[in-house]
């Protein structure tokens, strides 16, 4: 019976190693507007960037009180199609949330 593997083991040197760059990281963001709901903008918190109902409040009352509030920070696709469904959602209920995106 044969042995799978038992052939010559290959160990990298140290040297030969690549560093892997880590992906550029971005913030998104929700901006205040006088016409989305609050009680729309906790569900998109909750539902979109799966944050807890006390995080959707505490970041909800950020946008409303301080004109912008941050949703999170994710890779640049993530980021990108989370900014895509909040648009979709909102444009879906009528509202005109904006959410944008920026390098960190």
């Amino acid at each position: 019976m044969s042995r799978r593997g038992s052939g010559p083991v290959t160990i990298a040197s140290p040297k030969s190693r690549q560093r892997v760059k880590r992906p550029q990281m971005f913030r998104v963001l929700l901006h205040n507007d006088d016409y989305t709901s609050m009680d729309f903008v906790v569900e998109v918190l909750k539902t979109i960037f799966r944050k807890s109902a006390q995080e959707a409040v505490k970041i909800m009352l950020n946008v409303h009180h301080q004109g912008v509030g941050m949703c999170g920070v994710y890779p640049s696709q993530v980021a990108e199609t989370k900014v895509a469904a909040v648009h979709e959602r909102a444009r879906r209920e009528g509202f005109p949330l904006k959410c944008s995106m920026e390098p960190e």
